[in-house]
């Protein structure tokens, strides 16, 4: 992608100075081109070798600037991790009610799924604490029957 890249930049500047030919400057500095046409054609050549230094160097700064390399090797992973997927792509439908159902309706039914596992695990987490409860209560009346027995014993 960074060739592909740098080939779109390169085809790029050859159109731009194909735009701007050495006749159409000239034109443009007729009077100029007519008293010194060798001037002319070293200021015009001037001028494109410094345009073209100053745009590879812009586009150099936005690569650098934008890590445009570590983005592209990314793709390049993603493209390649893709290949081995072998159900299509989702594509939107164009009806938003659709799409968004395709998109939820699994997510709310795993979701809803974990909720009860949830749900269950607090329910027997609870049942637990209630027997141990209750065992509690029932070994206080115990201990107070016992209390009492031994309180009725020692009068």
């Amino acid at each position: 992608r960074a060739q592909v890249f740098a080939a779109v930049v390169d085809t790029f500047l050859e159109k731009l100075v194909t735009a701007g030919s050495y006749q159409r400057f000239a034109n443009c500095y007729r009077c100029f081109y007519k008293l010194q046409p060798e001037m002319t054609r070293s200021i015009y050549d001037q001028f494109v070798s410094q345009l073209q230094t100053s745009i590879k160097e812009e586009i150099q700064e936005v690569k650098d600037e934008g890590n445009l390399e570590v983005l592209f090797n990314s793709l390049d992973k993603i493209v390649e991790e893709a290949k081995d997927h072998k159900e299509p792509a989702w594509r939107p439908s164009g009806i938003p009610e659709e799409d968004i159902r395709s998109v939820m309706v699994p997510y709310l039914l795993k979701h809803r799924s974990y909720l009860r596992k949830v749900l269950k695990e607090k329910e027997e987490e609870n049942r637990k604490v209630a027997e141990s409860v209750l065992a509690g209560r029932e070994r206080i009346v115990e201990l107070q029957q016992l209390i009492q027995a031994r309180k009725l014993a020692w009068q």
